[in-house]
């Protein structure tokens, strides 16, 4: 059904010199990875899934065919049932290891194309807020749809804060 392939990046854990950090992260992944093989055999579903490290937290990514829409299913409406199921595999983890998992899932691609339409939605704010002087204020926002959002506007030169409570909680970038 499903096959698991590790990539070992050399993300901030293996700069600091932190090799049980690394490990620590990698068994994440294959704790991550075993859940959700299960899973995929429960659903009848095909995927291959992919274990990194991406500086600080573990990294588990479920691909399948491109031609085929089948994940999609896990993905959900917005990514709904990619964030719930990114919880239970954080769950998992936890039950395994007894350590809080600060682990990320991406489904068929949807996390990482979403990454790349905020990091522009937080470039354009960032020049927005420049050229008017104004705050701008975006619409409310997931956790890690926040966080991408910060970064692009860090990487602009900005600053940025979140207001609001949760789920209405948004980024407002500030001018210079």
């Amino acid at each position: 059904m499903s096959d698991v392939n590790t990539t070992a990046s050399t993300g901030a854990a293996a700069d600091s010199g932190s090799s049980a950090t690394l490990t620590r992260l990698e068994q994440e992944g294959e704790i991550a990875a075993d859940y959700l093989e299960g899973l995929l055999d429960i659903a009848d579903l095909d995927g291959d899934i992919d274990m990194d490290v991406e500086g600080e937290r573990a990294s588990v990514s479920i691909v399948g065919d491109p031609a085929s829409r089948e994940l999609n299913k896990l993905v959900g409406r917005e990514g709904e049932v990619l964030e719930a199921l990114q919880e239970l595999t954080r769950l998992a983890v936890h039950r395994e290891t007894g350590e809080r998992s600060r682990l990320m899932l991406d489904i068929a691609g949807f996390r990482a194309r979403k990454r790349t339409e905020l990091a522009k939605l937080g470039a354009d704010a960032a020049t927005e807020a420049k050229e008017t002087g104004l705050p701008v204020k975006l619409d409310p926002m997931t956790p890690f749809e926040r966080k991408v959002v910060h970064d692009a506007v860090a990487a602009a030169g900005l600053r940025s804060e979140s207001e609001g409570e949760e789920p209405h909680r948004r980024v407002v970038v500030l001018p210079v």
